[in-house]
């Protein structure tokens, strides 16, 4: 099976399971998302989900987040791992986002990136997810899985995501990188040994 017919069949198999994939961060716009991405580095979108209502009620906009004092946002996410840097960057973020957008998230990779706490992939998925610009942003799962299948040799989730943005077309990318997320969670998870995922097994079987 060549990588283009690999690909081909890892796609029909995720849009049968997946029809729908529905943003596995709880938000309401551009700046809560952001906020959620950047806060979701090294933890569980689970986790995230249960911290951010409280974090939003005081803190929705640049605005009230730029208000707070570093450790009163550290206060309000303390059981997210990193949460002293991670609160350093929430408030230098939204100060930023003041004084360079007038508290508006900007639309561009190299303006996202520029901020504090928002590196690629976070960008990637604020440009997919908030904006609806095609994007495929790799996060952990997507990088092991493309792997899994060969249908990357990249050593990062950069190389990783050039291989992604080459293979498929550009107007599956914003749905398609969440099917993955998505598979690799139920079928594949980094902790388990694999045996529900039955893409792989498709795969190579002999």
């Amino acid at each position: 099976m060549t990588k283009k017919q690999r690909a081909a069949l890892v796609q029909q198999e995720l849009e049968t399971l997946y029809p729908e994939v529905p943003i596995p961060l709880d938000h309401t716009n551009p700046f809560t998302l952001m906020v959620a991405v950047a806060l979701s580095a090294q933890t569980t979108d689970k986790k995230v989900n249960q911290v951010t209502p409280g974090l939003f009620k005081v803190a929705g906009t640049p605005e009230e987040m730029a208000e707070l004092e570093v450790e009163e946002i550290r206060e309000l996410i303390k059981e997210i791992g990193l949460s002293n840097t991670k609160a350093r960057n929430l408030k230098r973020m939204a100060e930023l986002l003041l004084e360079r957008h007038n508290g508006v998230v900007p639309q561009t990779y190299e303006e996202l990136e520029a901020l504090p706490g928002v590196g690629h992939k976070t960008a990637s998925v604020v440009m997919s997810q908030g904006f609806g610009f095609p994007a495929f942003p790799v996060d952990t799962h997507i990088h092991r899985l493309m792997t899994l299948w060969k249908l990357t040799s990249g050593k990062n989730v950069i190389e990783t995501e050039k291989d992604a943005k080459s293979i498929w077309p550009e107007s599956v990318w914003n749905k398609l990188h969440l099917q993955i997320i998505y598979y690799g969670r139920e079928y594949s998870p980094a902790r388990g040994r694999g045996e529900k995922d039955f893409i792989t097994k498709m795969l190579f079987e002999k």
